[in-house]
């Protein structure tokens, strides 16, 4: 038997399972019964995205879809054949994964164990580490591994090199006998327990061609050219392997994600795309050289692992070895510049007891001071070099940190502190994190750890608070108009070919996560990456926000993609929005207002649409007026939609992101009109679900939006 073969009878089973399924729901459900994968805009986002179909009930999914699957499995021994074969494979397989979600009540219909679908909030989560190489490559690991240790080994070894790893079969509850951490957050995700359970990580792939790639449903080759280029993925499958295991291998490979298996049986080497290999201490290598992945590698002296995929690890209370609450004591995180002379370089200090000397399970002070010397180096840097400590200390493994300046808290489990974690060790990832990152300007680097419970109250109090007193201070005084020059940033680029964003002083990055002078670092870290100088000549309207410079930026950065775009509107040429947004803002025409909704919001809003498919419009890079994508401190901004009336035009927002940007908001709503507790008078799931019951509460408010003039 052929590999051919085997492709084509595995295909075949697949399909078969999958209209036994559309049958057996059709039995339980009725032909009637809507369809659809929980938490997407796309439907079944596979099919979507291949056929340009979509297809809202079981009836249309029999009489439809399977038909259009069918049209993928041409047996005829060719290699595009056995390609489309492949995807019509992974197609069979998302028609079962969702009628098992139909079955459960449009729930996960697995135990805890597993994952299982990915939302689009999940996706665009992603979008910002992809693009940054935080994750620089996603491995999917398929059936059992030879041993559990083997599993744990790879998954390991992957996720100390940040790649992101997908679990499917066997390979799961291996994992979980070696004591192997799982879950979203620290990006090992365990998908579920039978092979069709991989179309969701293919799904991830396909949403992010739609989200970030702006490919058009439909557009077969589009999106395997998409996902080819800018998808870093590969498979790993262990043997034995059945025929819909190597059928799914072929579309594996059809989207441009090599695969490597220790199978030795009617399975033959592909050059580039299918490698047999049997050498398990060296697979973690091999599979990342096969997919042609990067990985830069920092140095360290420290005894745990360390990788951005650690970040999203969580520290129990009952596993923590000690705890730095900067809630309850007096603790710090500051870097300063310093004169040269006075830094010895990779010089770390400890001032106080270390961590074998505290009780365990106690509370301890704990301050972070990073002085930096550089000729390039300035003191709008280190606002944004302090920033970064929170990524730093969160990428090593058994370290969890949240907040910043003295509002942090940082906890060491036992398993890093019996592996020998102590407290120089923050100043080495320091040290090392500062040099490698900020090269560009950061010449010398010291570091300062302080324990010491009166020393990190006097050096809190009397050093670092002055300080960021100052700065606060300056960013205030900072706007659009103080400036000179705006900023692109293209980072997106690698997943969102034509988005651009115009970063202002008070227009952060859509993302979030880059502000003016972080766009203004980046350029001096980096003078051709992504960050590059927008002058402001030719100022066509103030209040909307539009310069002939920034035209012919964004018309040069986006490849003529784009023609003119405006900074404060959302109706006319609003900025484009590559899928990783924080928040949307759409308009609500019965209030004559916007409503505003973030990612981690699963709900729907008053205009009958939730986040996800409020984002499908407008991701891709593509302007829709109308519809915005933006960070959440853009909200409480001055130049918030200030073409159109400004934040007095928000009606609704979520009950969790108005809590998040309250301060702010009251702020800026009582600076510039006068109004005290603006944020009461915006309403949320709570007080008004729907629209009906929308315009009652803003009513009741006395909104201004409602006396404002028209929006359409």
């Amino acid at each position: 038997m052929t590999l051919f073969d085997r492709v084509f009878n595995g295909s075949d089973d697949m399909f078969n399972l999958a209209a036994k399924a559309v049958d057996d729901a059709i039995n339980q459900l009725g032909p009637e019964a809507a369809v659809s994968l929980p938490n997407t805009a796309y439907g079944l986002p596979c099919l979507y995205a291949f056929t340009g179909k979509k297809y809202p009930t079981l009836a249309s999914l029999k009489e439809e879809a399977l038909a259009d699957i069918q049209e993928f499995m041409n047996h005829d021994p060719q290699l595009h054949n056995v390609f489309t074969s492949g995807v019509g494979t992974a197609l069979s397989a998302e028609v079962i994964e969702t009628v098992k979600y139909m079955l459960n009540g449009n729930e996960k219909p697995y135990d805890d164990r597993y994952h299982g679908h990915l939302s689009d909030a999940e996706i665009r989560e992603l979008g910002v580490p992809l693009v940054t190489d935080d994750i620089p490559g996603v491995a999917v690991l398929i059936h059992e591994a030879p041993s559990p240790e083997i599993a744990a080994d790879l998954i390991k070894g992957y996720q100390a090199k940040g790649i992101m790893v997908f679990l499917v079969g066997g390979i799961i509850d291996q994992a979980i006998a070696a004591d192997v951490n799982l879950g979203f957050k620290i990006r090992i995700v365990p998908l579920g327990p039978e092979l069709p359970s991989v179309i969701h990580v293919v799904s991830v792939a396909i949403r992010a061609a739609l989200i970030f790639g702006a490919c058009t449903p439909g557009d077969y080759d589009g999106i395997l050219k998409y996902t080819f280029d800018r998808v870093k993925a590969f498979v790993n499958a262990f043997a034995p392997l059945d025929d819909m295991t190597v059928a799914c291998g072929g579309g594996a490979i059809a989207l441009g994600f090599p695969v490597m298996t220790d199978e030795t049986e009617n399975i033959w080497s592909v050059p580039k795309s299918l490698l047999l290999y049997n050498e398990y201490e060296n697979y973690v290598d091999a599979s990342i050289e096969m997919r042609n992945i990067k990985i830069k590698i920092t140095e360290m002296d420290i005894p745990v692992s360390y990788a951005a995929a650690f970040e999203g690890e969580i520290i129990r209370r009952n596993d923590m070895q000690l705890e730095a609450n900067g809630s309850r004591l007096d603790c710090f995180e500051l870097v300063r510049t310093i004169d040269a002379n006075d830094i010895e370089d990779h010089k770390i200090t400890l001032i106080g007891k270390d961590f074998e000397e505290f009780e365990e399970g106690g509370r301890f002070n704990l301050g972070l001071l990073v002085e930096v010397a550089g000729n390039a180096m300035q003191s709008d840097f280190e606002s944004v070099l302090e920033r970064k400590i929170h990524h730093f200390i969160n990428n090593m493994e058994g370290i969890m940190h949240t907040g910043q300046r003295d509002n942090s808290n940082i906890r060491v489990s036992k398993t890093a502190f019996n592996a020998g974690f102590r407290a120089k060790h923050f100043g080495e990832v320091l040290y090392a994190k500062m040099k490698d990152e900020f090269e560009a300007v950061v010449d010398k680097c010291q570091v300062t750890v302080y324990t010491d419970a009166e020393e990190c109250k006097d050096f809190r109090f009397n050093v670092a608070i002055p300080i960021w007193d100052k700065r606060d201070e300056r960013l205030e005084s900072l706007t659009d108009e103080s400036v000179d020059v705006f900023y692109t940033c293209t980072l997106c680029q690698s997943f969102s070919p034509s988005h651009v964003c115009i970063v202002t002083p008070e227009r952060l990055g859509l993302c979030g996560a880059v502000s003016w002078l972080d766009a203004k670092a980046t350029k001096e870290l980096d003078p051709s990456g992504p960050c590059q100088i927008v002058t402001k000549g030719g100022l066509i309207d103030e209040v909307m926000g539009s310069w002939d410079d920034v035209n012919a930026a964004v018309a040069q950065y986006s490849r003529g993609a784009l023609s003119q775009v405006t900074l404060y509107s959302i109706l006319e040429d609003p900025m484009t929005s590559c899928g990783c947004f924080e928040c949307i803002c759409g308009i609500e025409p019965a209030s004559n207002g916007v409503i505003i909704v973030n990612r981690e919001y699963v709900g729907t809003t008053p205009i009958g649409m939730s986040f996800g498919e409020l984002a499908s419009m407008t991701g891709g890079g593509i302007q829709t007026p109308g519809f915005m994508g933006h960070g959440k401190h853009f909200i409480a901004s001055k130049k918030f939609m200030r073409a159109e009336g400004g934040i007095e035009r928000i009606v609704w927002m979520p009950k969790q992101l108005k809590e998040t940007v309250a301060d702010r908001l009251n702020h800026t709503a009582k600076e510039l009109y006068g109004i005290d507790n603006f944020v009461d008078m915006i309403a949320d799931e709570e007080t008004a679900p729907d629209e009906e019951t929308l315009v009652e509460f803003l009513t009741e408010k006395n909104h201004p939006a409602l006396s404002m003039d028209p929006l359409m």
